[in-house]
């Protein structure tokens, strides 16, 4: 399903949705002035066509002992696919990794890391960021930002309303 055939209503759930998603479907099609069973036919669509991913609880990372985030923009010394490959396999099994995004321009790769505290993003970097495998896929070169505070959170993607 492309953004053109998400007519107003749709959009309207999406942000309902992002804003809470644990909302019951009464509560979401009264929000967006549908019925309940129309709400639920047109969620159900957008699931199945996939343009709702997913539903998942937000987490409060130093609630749970996480307080130190970083972005580290990540250069690789080889760009062949099977290189990227295997780059791209060892940050999937990174816990500490949230979010992995290729990038344009100098850097190859921007990792949002986080992690307990500072001995504990060291010891990411160490183990398994700059620690090289066996297929030569390493890291030639590493920029680390760490996150003295959060300005504006993640709250959704922008739906054009």
């Amino acid at each position: 399903m492309q953004n053109t055939d998400l007519d107003r209503t749709d959009l309207l759930l999406l942000a309902e949705l992002q804003r809470d998603g644990r909302q019951t479907n009464a509560e979401l099609a009264e929000r967006v002035h549908l019925s309940p069973s129309a709400c639920l036919r047109r969620v159900q669509r957008l699931e199945r066509d996939g343009v709702i991913a997913g539903y998942r609880a937000v987490v409060d990372p130093e609630r749970i002992g996480l307080g130190l985030q970083a972005f580290v923009r990540v250069q690789l010394a080889r760009h062949d696919a099977e290189a990227v490959a295997a780059f791209a396999e060892r940050v999937d099994r990174w816990e500490e990794v949230v979010a992995c995004h290729a990038l344009t321009g100098d850097m190859d790769y921007l990792l949002h890391v986080v992690v307990g505290d500072l001995e504990h993003f060291s010891r990411f970097l160490l183990d398994h960021l700059l620690n090289t495998p066996p297929q030569g896929a390493g890291v030639a070169d590493v920029n680390s930002s760490f996150v003295l505070r959060t300005v504006k959170a993640f709250r959704g993607l922008p739906l054009g309303r």
